[in-house]
């Protein structure tokens, strides 16, 4: 009588994959083509904040629509909880706050190489926090993986920043103000990520809900920042859709969309899929780039793709086993 039970389990483990792999696609699919979707449909002049406030309100209403229409709305509703949302998404979404805080610094006292290269370092980060908060190993072939992804983002990094000049400054600046701020934001990125993970997979909170929480929060510290920011004062005085067009509400449901994807990758198959994510929806990128503005890919880039597909490959065929003990 096992038999039809152990089938069951299987082709729900079947379905819960082909569900992972559609998530992670779609996923790449909205990284790789966001730059290009962004640059031609979001002038020069519209307030940056004002894009980002609006990404985030789509995202909590798609949050809901979804939520509803799987039926998970009433339940939501009367079991959360200010304590349980605080813990479960209160926390990544300050640190999250946090880590973009230090990549601006960052970003202003590096060179774009060195910044690209640099912030490829959480997707180590990441695996580290989720063996250290899940306890989730990875084996041998899953650690050059993960290497060999490091070293395709590296070279992608290249590829982009080859053309862009040097930031000046001193040796200290660029230690203190440049290479620590982006180190640490890598750190939080995997904390942060493996947090979320922690608190969909083990506390069951559902990932549109932390959807909803995060962007709130987020939302929340947004508008804070806008009573002394320059973004702030521009929205004021300008008004909220300024620079807007009919083609900008394209990039914000894309992007909002690709935020609720993000969480469901990351529920689902973990912060260190979203890492292989991210690094592939580069290649999409420079592919996109070639098709629809007849950029050639880099040299870089053509030499990234197999090392992409090889760790992709290595990552999925080598999961860690546990050594059955002998008698």
């Amino acid at each position: 009588m096992a038999a039809p039970k152990s089938r069951g389990t299987t082709l729900a483990s079947q379905g819960m994959n082909a569900r992972v792999w559609l998530y992670s696609i779609l996923l790449t699919l909205q990284y790789g083509a966001q730059p290009l979707i962004s640059k031609r449909c979001i002038r020069p002049e519209v307030i940056v904040t004002s894009s980002v406030l609006a990404c985030e309100i789509v995202k909590v209403i798609c949050a809901v629509i979804f939520m509803a229409k799987e039926g998970s709305l009433k339940k939501a509703y009367k079991e959360w909880t200010l304590v349980g949302a605080l813990t479960a998404s209160g926390l990544p979404a300050a640190i999250y706050a946090l880590q973009n805080s230090l990549l601006q610094i960052s970003y202003r006292n590096l060179d774009s190489l060195t910044f690209s290269m640099l912030n490829q370092t959480k997707i180590l980060f990441t695996a580290f926090f989720t063996f250290l908060i899940l306890r989730q190993k990875q084996s041998i072939q899953q650690i050059g993986a993960l290497f060999l992804l490091i070293v395709a983002a590296v070279l992608l990094s290249i590829g982009e920043s080859s053309s862009k000049g040097s930031a000046g400054g001193d040796t200290d600046q660029i230690l203190f103000y440049g290479i620590v701020p982006v180190l640490v934001a890598s750190v939080l990125s995997g904390l942060a990520s493996s947090l979320c993970q922690w608190a969909s997979q083990v506390k069951k909170h559902s990932s549109y809900l932390m959807t909803i929480e995060m962007s709130i929060v987020g939302s929340l510290c947004l508008l804070v920042s806008t009573l002394k920011s320059p973004d702030g004062e521009a929205m004021r005085q300008k008004g909220f859709f300024y620079g807007w067009t009919p083609l900008t509400p394209i990039p914000v449901i894309s992007n909002a969309l690709g935020g609720i994807l993000v969480g469901l990758v990351t529920s689902h198959a973990g912060g260190v899929r979203k890492g292989f994510v991210i690094v592939s929806a580069l290649l999409v990128t420079a592919l996109l780039q070639f098709i629809f503005e007849g950029k050639p890919p880099s040299l870089f880039c053509l030499v990234s793709l197999p090392l992409v597909v090889s760790s992709i490959s290595i990552y999925q065929k080598y999961p860690y086993r546990i050594k059955k003990k002998e008698a």
